[in-house]
């Protein structure tokens, strides 16, 4: 359904070192930077951050959460630390199994340092 995901930043340098640490540890390549913006590509989509083009100061979506997926709760919880050792900030429960009925999900949340709510989630495997 979507191509790709993009959000603002009021820094793109501090995004791009936040970025490239985080989802370094999915496995995604840092940042290709096109001019104003930077580009994490891969086989399931694009995820871009860049400076608002109109001039005023990037804001987050309130009520807005961009999700990623991980490989396992090994690689969730990795994501999660390595985005509050790059200046994000937890948000929501710890990261932890939720249950909704009979799908478990283990999911972790942060803000990255423009407020952005990310999340990360592996579907755990049916018993």
């Amino acid at each position: 359904m979507f191509s790709h995901i993009m959000i603002g930043t009021n820094d793109l340098e501090r995004a791009k070192s936040f970025y490239d640490k985080l989802l370094g540890t999915l496995g995604i390549a840092p940042a290709v930077v096109d001019r104003h913006r930077i580009f994490y590509r891969s086989k399931t989509g694009t995820f871009a951050v860049s400076l608002p083009i109109n001039g005023e100061p990037a804001t987050f979506a309130n009520g807005g959460t961009v999700g990623f997926a991980a490989n396992s709760p090994e690689e969730a919880d990795a994501w999660h630390a390595t985005g509050v050792a790059a200046g994000g900030k937890s948000c929501e429960d710890p990261p932890g199994i939720r249950a909704m009925g009979d799908v478990k999900l283990y999911l972790a949340y942060l803000r990255d340092p423009d407020g952005n709510k990310l999340c990360v989630m592996h579907r755990m495997p049916k018993v």
